[in-house]
Parts: C-alpha cells; sequence; structure tokens
C-alpha cells in the first residue's frame, strides 16, 4: 500500500511537472496590426519551443480598456509610451527582470533615455519600435488639387480649411487618437502639447472644427490600404504605416505613389514598447519574446518589413540600406530637434481631451 501511495505521489508530480512545463511552452503576445514581420513568430517558436498565440488591435485604447479590466491572459503586451507610463503608475506592469534580458545592452542610451522620463529606471518596458505621426498622401491627386506650390510637407495642409476642403472629395483619413490630432494641433498653433490650459484647447478647437467637414473617416489602421489603393488622398497616420501603403501600392501595381513627410513645424514622436501584465500567465517566455525580439538580426528584419524605426544599434549592420537612410525613419538632427515625445496627462486634461474630442468627431 506504501508503495502504491508512493507510485501515485510520484506520478501526481510527474503530472504536475508536466503541466507547469506545457504551461511555461506557452506565449499569447498581442501586438499592433501589421507590427511584425511574417518569420518573427514561426523563427522563434522554433528556436524556442514556445507555442505562440498572436493577437492584435489598432488603438491604444483597445489596449488598455482589456489591461484595466484584468485577467486578460495576455503575457506580452505592446502599449505606446505615453499609456505605458500610466499604466505603470496604476500597478497593471510587473517589473521587468533584467537578468532574463541580456539583449537589453543592444538598446540606444538616448533613446532608452527618453523612455526613462516615461518609465523611470525602464523598469517596466523597453522599446520595441519608435516612429513619428505626420501626413501621408497620394501624391498626384494632391497636387491636381492643390497644385505644385502647395505647402506639401506643412500641416497646413490639414489645419487650413482653404486646403483641406479641395481635398474632401479624393478622401482623409484621420487617426481615431486623440493623444495624437491633439498635442499636434497644440503645437501648430504655437502652443505647449502637454499643456493643462483651457484656453489652450478652446484654441484647438476653433482649429479644428472648420475642417471637420472635410474629413471622411477617423481610424487607425485601414488608412494603409485606402492610401494604397488610392480610395483616400490625404491622411494623419503613423510613419511606417504610411510607407508600408507606398510598397503595397508598388507592389500591386496600383498606379498610385504615396509619400509620407514629417510637417516642418514639427510633430509627436512615441515609441511603442514591449511589457509583461502584472497577471501574465506565462513571465519566463515573455522575457524569452522580448531578449529574442532584441537580437539584432530579429530587429532589423522587422524594420526592414514594416518600415519603422527600431532602438537597437546592434541592428544597423543588417538593416536594408533604403530603410536605415531614409529620414522620413530616421529623422536627422535638425528634425529629431522639432520632434515632440507625447506626456500622460492629469485625469483634469483627460476629460478636456475628451471633450474636445468627441465633439470634433461629431462635428457638434
Amino acid at each position: 500500500m506504501a508503495h502504491l501511495r508512493t507510485t501515485l505521489v510520484v506520478g501526481l508530480v510527474a503530472v504536475a511537472v508536466s503541466a507547469a512545463h506545457a504551461r511555461a511552452e506557452e506565449l499569447h503576445f498581442y501586438n499592433w496590426s501589421d507590427y511584425i514581420a511574417e518569420d518573427t513568430i514561426p523563427t522563434f517558436e522554433e528556436k524556442t519551443g514556445i507555442d505562440v498565440t498572436y493577437d492584435v488591435f489598432d488603438s491604444n485604447e483597445v489596449l488598455e480598456a482589456k489591461l484595466l479590466a484584468g485577467s486578460t491572459g495576455y503575457d506580452l503586451v505592446v502599449p505606446t509610451g505615453i499609456f505605458m507610463e500610466r499604466q505603470v503608475k496604476a500597478g497593471v506592469f510587473q517589473p521587468l527582470d533584467k537578468s532574463k534580458i541580456p539583449n537589453l545592452d543592444n538598446l540606444d542610451p538616448r533613446l532608452m533615455g527618453y523612455l526613462a522620463q516615461l518609465d523611470p529606471g525602464n523598469e517596466h518596458a523597453v522599446i520595441y519600435m519608435w516612429g513619428t505621426t505626420g501626413l501621408g498622401y497620394n501624391v498626384d491627386m494632391v497636387t491636381e488639387r492643390l497644385g505644385e506650390d502647395a505647402p506639401l510637407n506643412s500641416y497646413d495642409l490639414l489645419f487650413n480649411p482653404e486646403y483641406l476642403s479641395k481635398l474632401a472629395d479624393c478622401g482623409v483619413h484621420i487617426l481615431d487618437a486623440p493623444t495624437e490630432l491633439l498635442p499636434i494641433a497644440l503645437n501648430y498653433l504655437g502652443l505647449d502639447p502637454n499643456t493643462d490650459k483651457p484656453e489652450d484647447f478652446e484654441a484647438v478647437r476653433e482649429l479644428l472644427m472648420p475642417i471637420r467637414p472635410h474629413i471622411t473617416k477617423f481610424h487607425s489602421s485601414e488608412y494603409i490600404n485606402a492610401l494604397a489603393n488610392g480610395d483616400i488622398c490625404l491622411a494623419l497616420g503613423w510613419s511606417g504605416d504610411v510607407l508600408q501603403a507606398a510598397d503595397r501600392a508598388d507592389e500591386a501595381g496600383n498606379d498610385v505613389t504615396v509619400t509620407y513627410v514629417i510637417p516642418t513645424e514639427g510633430t509627436l514622436m512615441w515609441f511603442d514598447t514591449l511589457a509583461i501584465p502584472a497577471d501574465a500567465p506565462h513571465p519566463d517566455a515573455a522575457h524569452a519574446m522580448i531578449n529574442y525580439l532584441l537580437e539584432p538580426e530579429v530587429a532589423a528584419s522587422i524594420s526592414n518589413y514594416v518600415a519603422y524605426a527600431n532602438a537597437n544599434d546592434a541592428a544597423e549592420p543588417y538593416m536594408d540600406e533604403e530603410i536605415l537612410n531614409d529620414p522620413r525613419i530616421y529623422p536627422p538632427e535638425d528634425v529629431m530637434a522639432r520632434l515632440f515625445p507625447d506626456r500622460a496627462s492629469s485625469q483634469a486634461v483627460d476629460r478636456m481631451r475628451t471633450r474636445l474630442w468627441n465633439r470634433f468627431k461629431t462635428g457638434i
């Protein structure tokens, strides 16, 4: 009987160990749409034996709602810096075990210093990709309507009704993201992008309401294919997304020329980060994925595919020259000087932003 009990205990321990091992061999990864190379996940699975469930979202608001509700089941998520900053304060993420991420040494100290303003000590997140928010447009459609002398490198295209009204017939998309547009509008007006003054938001309202009738749609991902297919002629979008649209147009032979500009007035720079939810079921697998994504060849392959900048200094030798040398992806110093990172805002500012955004979207 004792032998039977011993055998039973050993068997139960073996089952428990086996179950724990099985759990360690899983990873649930929640990332932005169109934001990873085709071979990134399969190669990770092959190298590590970890099975990855990969889901996508297209707005920080969607991700944040899931994180704040808790029990998402996700092990690794990709919040943008401004959202990550306030989520860290809310206790949403667990601290990183940096001993499990030796490839952290590959990251640009200057960029990680920017991120440390949002996450002191870089305790909870690392940079996945970074970029800018700017204007993507169909060159032929826009110049046909506005002429060669139009301010094609200025936010006047978007914020001046004289220009935007002439583009309404060919379609204008705006990111469905108040944390993107409103700081850009403030900066365009010569105001602090991170202001908390009600009168500054009133100035933005006066700027935005006249252009509302000329905007076709608010969406944070549809503009990629819409630009590529020639369905719209102007979008406020993210750098890599617009450049992906240009590539898709070329590959499809759509006879559509799409370009991206960082407007001369300056614009928002942002960091998308890798972070592990506090209740992640498989944190070891998440650390393994972070370390893998920070391998120079892996970071380079993702940047080469999605046309976004990485923060990995060691990736440079593996980058495509056309990506590495594109000033729209890796801006030169004089352009970098005109970029500004967004910051998390107070609840009072969030309420002002929300009210203004709702009025703008509804046109009321």
